[in-house]
């Protein structure tokens, strides 16, 4: 193969590579419409970051042709320039891996499960009325939450209470007043 054919084809990769990461930035990756990435857990919220994501695979093209056409510049042969150019297409492909997987590790959702209110106070928002539902509201960081409400027993709670939230039943939360739940608010002194 000529040196010229070595150097269009490195240059063809390199530029693949590039204009491949120039639409990935305008239209975003391409593979997780396909479902076509090879993730590694770095699952935070809705998104994750994988090696097959489309920015890892332009980078390592990118590298590979750039790589290798500088190799046949210098004259190193095609075979030692494949090699140049799949070490650097590793190396340069890793470091965005490694970096875009840092970033989506350390994302967090703000949404607030209903698992994560169980033992939490809230306070009684519009009353629950024998056998019947109320509201409550909680506050879970930054978040306010409100939920439907109703007590295990069946027994009427004022708005303004402060409630224990127990359990989930449904499409609404079992609670119970704090004096039921053995807590007070003033601790009698002796």
């Amino acid at each position: 193969m000529t040196e010229f054919t070595s150097l269009l084809i490195f240059l063809v990769v390199g530029g693949i590579g590039f204009l491949f990461l120039i639409f990935s930035l305008i239209v975003g990756d391409v593979f997780e419409a396909f479902d076509l990435d090879l993730g590694f857990d770095a699952d935070s919220g809705d998104g994750h970051f994988g090696v097959l994501d489309s920015r890892v695979v332009s980078v390592f093209l990118t590298a590979l042709g750039g790589l290798g056409a500088i190799g046949i510049q210098f004259g190193v042969g095609f075979l030692m320039s494949v090699l140049l150019g799949l070490a650097g297409g590793v190396v340069f492909g890793g470091m965005v891996f490694a970096f875009g997987y840092l970033l989506y590790s350390q994302q967090s959702s703000s949404s607030v499960s209903e698992r994560d209110l169980i033992g939490r106070t809230a306070k009684v928002v519009v009353g629950i009325l024998p056998g019947s539902v109320g509201q409550i509201s909680c506050t879970v960081g930054e978040e306010k939450v409100e939920k439907l409400a109703r007590t295990r027993d069946g027994e009427k709670i004022d708005a303004g209470t402060m409630v224990l939230i127990e359990d989930v039943a449904g499409d609404s939360f079992v609670v119970s007043t704090m004096e039921e739940a053995g807590y007070s608010l003033f601790s009698e002194k002796d």
